[in-house]
């Protein structure tokens, strides 16, 4: 038919690509004479215990779900390859980067952070930004967002910073009260909530989005040298955002747009792709650095440690079970490879062989070649409140230096829109916290309150009159 995108000509596609039909199988690859029929004793009598066909496609029906994911619910995946175009040799052993013009493949998985998976693709939310390399040295993770930042610096507010995001146990509604309360009380959220109600809390699809690994990382070269870097992936589509009537209207009309958009971009050959830079810091400038460089709400100046140029990922195969190779692909920040190691950020640490260790059977054994490298820490052990940092100079500089009057203008009314719903005294707090960043962003978030407030009550008053 005409005017059929590729997605949606999947299954007409797959037919005409087709020789012969596939033969039924079960779940072991035996071929299977019927599946539209158990095994009875007669045909009104009951079902034998011994029809496998119908045990194992019921076996197979009862485990097709696997429980949702608790965050990054939503999501869509493809799978290509690295390329590495810039020698980092001097920082860096990861497999990935061993030489110019290697190619590494790998799978991403993108995603909304706090929505059901039956959620919007478009709902206004960090997206999230995986990558998984398939390298000689094992699988390395990196796991970020869409933003070079997050909400919090110490991971044991974590799970109460999710329950805000997610809904209320008694209602079961989303609630404003909760999201505004706790981003209010800890004002190191201020950045990303900056980031968050701009336009690039809206991604147009996957395509036009930068990913972060956002994290500190360590990396380690040859010798033995560490230094401390951050991920960039640039996206070579430039990035596009959707404004907020564009997004709730895709809502409405295609909530699984940027999962389409991604694979029927892929199924024309119009293969996406990313850049990837670093940013680098030696020990000794982490030692004397202004603020904490391991601080997950802040970022690194690019004046000062400029982006340094790496490779570039390309995305070329859409998945061929889309269930059992996106759905049930797991990531974790933990899962590196020689080279690539964890810092001091807190948000961070989280065949027939012989089947234990050690052994005498040639199992697999120590070998000191892949030790982490070695490095020196002091400080007394205790539970340290991390809510006095300077939670408000990057703010002040991302509203001033980084957003355009008219981006920031949205950014004050998106807040204001939603911050609308939260009681009185939560709107007083959040205001006073952007005001911190800078005057201005806490005075026109308070006009765009005062203007909702003003259309409120005149719409109260007009229904008092009429009654």
């Amino acid at each position: 038919m005409a005017n059929r995108d590729k997605a949606t000509e999947q299954l007409t596609e797959f037919k005409n690509s087709q020789t012969k039909p596939d033969v039924l199988t079960t779940g072991t690859g035996a071929p299977v004479g019927t599946k539209t029929a158990t095994l009875t004793v007669g045909p009104r009598g009951p079902v034998l215990i011994q029809d496998f066909v119908f045990t194992d496609e019921m076996a197979h029906f009862n485990r097709e779900r696997i429980p949702e994911r608790v965050v990054h619910a939503k999501g869509g995946g493809a799978f290509g390859y690295f390329e590495t175009t810039h020698d980092i040799s001097k920082y860096c052993k990861a497999k990935p980067f061993e030489f110019v013009g290697k190619k590494t493949p790998l799978a991403v998985r993108f995603s909304t952070v706090g929505g059901e998976s039956g959620s919007a693709d478009t709902a206004r939310d960090p997206r999230g930004f995986a990558v998984k390399f398939y390298t000689e040295d094992g699988n390395w993770d990196l796991v970020g967002n869409n933003t070079p930042i997050f909400f919090i610096r110490d991971p044991m507010l974590f799970p109460s910073f999710i329950h805000t995001q997610k809904r209320n146990p008694q209602t079961h509604l989303k609630d404003p009260d909760m999201f505004w309360d706790f981003i209010t009380l800890r004002p190191e959220t201020t950045h990303q909530v900056s980031f968050l109600m701009s336009d690039r809390g809206t991604p147009d699809g996957f395509r036009f989005m930068n990913g972060y690994g956002s994290h500190t990382f360590k990396m380690v070269n040859k010798e033995g040298k560490p230094v401390y870097c951050k991920f960039h992936f640039k996206t070579d589509q430039g990035i596009k955002n959707l404004m907020a009537d564009q997004a709730a209207q895709l809502a409405t009309d295609d909530p699984d747009y940027a999962i389409r958009d991604l694979y029927n971009a892929i199924a024309e050959g119009n293969f996406p792709s990313w850049s990837l830079s670093i940013q680098v810091m030696t020990f000794e400038e982490a030692e004397r650095f202004r603020y904490n460089p391991f601080d997950l709400t802040k970022v690194w100046p690019q004046g000062e440690y400029p982006l340094i140029p790496v490779g570039r990922m390309v995305l070329n195969r859409n998945p061929k079970n889309y269930f059992a190779e996106v759905e049930q692909i797991a990531f974790s920040p933990v899962h590196m490879i020689p080279g690539i190691e964890a810092s001091p950020d807190k948000m961070l640490q989280v065949a027939g062989s012989p089947n234990y260790f050690p052994n005498s059977f040639q199992g697999p054994q120590d070998n000191k070649s892949y030790l982490e490298s070695e490095f020196s820490l002091s400080g007394d052990v205790k539970r340290y409140n991390t809510a006095d940092e300077d939670n408000y100079s990057q703010v002040g500089v991302f509203w001033r230096n980084v957003l355009k009057p008219e981006e920031r203008q949205r950014l004050v009314e998106n807040i204001g829109n939603h911050l609308i719903n939260a009681s009185e005294f939560l709107q007083k707090r959040a205001v006073q916290n952007f005001s911190q960043a800078d005057p201005d962003y806490g005075r026109g978030i308070q006009q765009v309150l005062d203007k909702l407030n003003a259309k409120r009550k005149s719409k109260q008053s007009g229904v008092v009159s009429s009654l």
